[in-house]
């Protein structure tokens, strides 16, 4: 919500193949980092994950609206907009973890950055094919498992681990 403050809703201007290439930029600069284990500029590989997390709940909100709203949300609509995915992405990982016990505590930082590396790649297929699947799920699910992956990443990095 500071960056909407700051820049208004200009990513709202941002198409679903835009997006999938910034968080695609900022997965690869992470895999970078931990293949090269080294860094030469400060953003931290945590900024990178939030950036991933943010991103994605953009892609989500822009999947929902009708191509022709207004690019100019107030601040407070555009709130509304990132609570309402939030918790669709909550109860998602609610449901998850349920059902896999919380594997992703036992997971990687490079194994969250190939998984999301991966489902970028699955979006942009289904981008190519007009947004439809024949058995698999659609870019909205990817992108959600993309936020939670990020968001797990987060976890794990604020735990130390």
């Amino acid at each position: 919500m500071k960056k909407t403050k700051d820049y208004g809703s200009s990513w709202r201007v941002l198409r679903p193949v835009s997006i999938v290439d910034q968080i695609y930029i900022k997965a690869w600069r992470i895999r970078q980092i931990q293949e090269k284990q080294v860094q030469k500029i400060e953003d931290s590989i945590e900024s990178e994950f939030r950036a991933i997390v943010n991103y994605g709940i953009m892609a989500m909100i822009q999947l929902t609206m009708a191509s022709d709203t207004d690019i100019q949300l107030s601040v407070e609509s555009a709130e509304a907009y990132y609570n309402t995915q939030v918790e669709i992405i909550r109860h998602l990982m609610l449901d998850k973890n349920h059902d896999y016990g919380e594997a992703w505590r036992n997971m990687s930082q490079e194994s969250f950055v190939d998984l999301i590396l991966t489902k970028l790649l699955r979006i942009r297929q289904i981008l190519a094919n007009d947004g439809k699947t024949m058995i698999s799920e659609g870019a909205d699910a990817n992108f959600a498992d993309i936020v939670n992956y990020g968001i797990f990443a987060l976890i794990r990095i604020s735990e130390g681990t």
